[in-house]
């Protein structure tokens, strides 16, 4: 392991517009994922199954969520070294001369505006990563690349299909994994020479070293007309002026416990993405391994007592098929198939849930029946009630219905 100082720092601010109304009420790095998880959990994770013990997680749009989760379930104790830390930096609107007091304007200013807690932890190198991904990633072995390389940046690399590059940077690269060339979400992109359909994408995770980082963020914040954003202005201003820029491959991460090869990376930017990932974890073989103890995701505990099934008489049967089950359920005498059940639901009898997430808190009324839909926090779907059913009379209701036909029900709804 290097003996150099590195810093985590977790861009979490994101709005998720594309995951409304799950993000109504709080930022996307907060919604809930896998039946106990946040988004965010598993950035944390990574972090520190790899050994990066002090981070900061910049937070902006609606946090509040985001930020109790943290404070509940992310702290070390008190009597750790103090570079054992996680600590949550909502943006403070920064004081510019010549803009008066700004909050973040892109993912560059966000760590520009903190670079004052870069340098006060004197790192070495800064790991800037994404909070709104779905995905496991040993950072200590990206690190080492970057380190062998000699590497100024070093970008972690997906090849994405080309008809789906276009929403993320795409890089070109030499024989050694050295960019060649960075362009963020263009209408074309390039493919990669070795995999035409394919275009190398840039996945949003980044190793800096420090001194470049406070250098390239510098010229950046004076810079006229840009838009502060590491992938549209930073990034290629790097290659410009010559900084030795490394392509690190995500399939080449080792991922102890694991032998396949480590393909899993999920942008859930989308309701349909997040159905689709959501529907995967309850696979028999699911891509998203979960249960692996040697790399185990954390979130914030609860104190739930276990899942209960309860009824066995005829029709009045309390089971879950192919499903995940949080602490603090009850399956009274209902059936959950192919399904994600947050914690603290309840499944009355004769009800039936299929290929749907609920969140903690939901309550399915006796008969009632729900398919291909997400339920947020605290609903109450009555009894005899039909989701999922029948797409035209959900939108009435006002429900959002994706075009893939997943309907999905705001948190707090109240059936009338």
């Amino acid at each position: 392991m290097s003996s150099k100082r590195i810093l985590g720092m977790i861009l979490a601010g994101g709005q998720g517009t594309r995951l409304a109304p799950l993000t109504s009420r709080r930022s996307k790095p907060a919604v809930p994922f896998g039946s106990k998880f946040r988004i965010i959990d598993f950035a944390l994770s990574n972090f520190l199954n790899s050994g990066v013990y002090s981070v900061y997680v910049l937070t902006q749009f609606k946090a509040q969520s985001l930020t109790e989760h943290i404070q509940r379930g992310w702290r070390f104790g008190s009597g750790l070294l103090a570079d054992y830390f996680i600590t949550l930096v909502p943006a403070q609107m920064y004081l510019y001369e010549e803009l008066g007091p700004v909050w973040y304007r892109g993912t560059a200013d966000a760590i520009y505006q903190n670079l004052h807690l870069v340098n006060n932890y004197n790192a070495d190198d800064v790991a800037i990563f994404s909070g709104d991904h779905i995905y496991k990633m040993n950072v200590a072995h990206m690190r080492e690349v970057h380190e062998s390389s000699r590497a100024d940046i070093t970008i972690a690399a997906y090849p994405t299909p080309l008809a789906e590059a276009h929403r993320f940077g795409v890089m070109q690269i030499d024989g050694r994994g050295r960019v060649t060339d960075f362009q963020e979400k263009v209408k074309n992109p390039p493919p990669m020479p070795s995999k035409p359909t394919h275009a190398l994408a840039s996945m949003g995770n980044y190793i800096f070293k420090r001194k470049v980082l406070d250098e390239l963020l510098e010229i950046d914040a004076k810079t006229e007309g840009s838009q502060h954003d590491f992938g549209k202005d930073v990034l290629p201003r790097a290659l410009r002026d010559g900084y030795h820029i490394q392509a690190y491959d995500f399939h080449s991460n080792p991922i102890p416990g694991q032998t396949q090869l480590n393909t899993y990376w999920r942008d859930v930017g989308t309701l349909e993405a997040y159905h689709e990932a959501s529907m995967d974890l309850v696979s028999v073989n699911p891509e998203f391994d979960v249960f692996n103890p040697e790399w185990p995701l954390r979130t914030a505990v609860e104190f739930s007592p276990p899942a209960k099934f309860v009824h066995e008489s005829g029709e009045r049967m309390g089971r879950a098929l192919n499903s995940m089950v949080a602490g603090g359920c009850i399956i009274s005498g209902g059936t959950v198939r192919e399904s994600i059940l947050s914690r603290r639901v309840r499944v009355n009898s004769y009800s039936l849930v299929e290929r749907s997430v609920l969140f903690d808190e939901v309550v399915v009324g006796r008969h009632a029946q729900i398919k291909n839909s997400i339920i947020d926090k605290g609903v109450t779907v009555p009894p005899n009630a039909r989701v999922g059913y029948d797409l035209a009379a959900d939108k009435a209701r006002g429900f959002t219905v994706t075009d893939n036909g997943i309907t999905v029900v705001p948190k707090g709804y109240k059936f009338e």
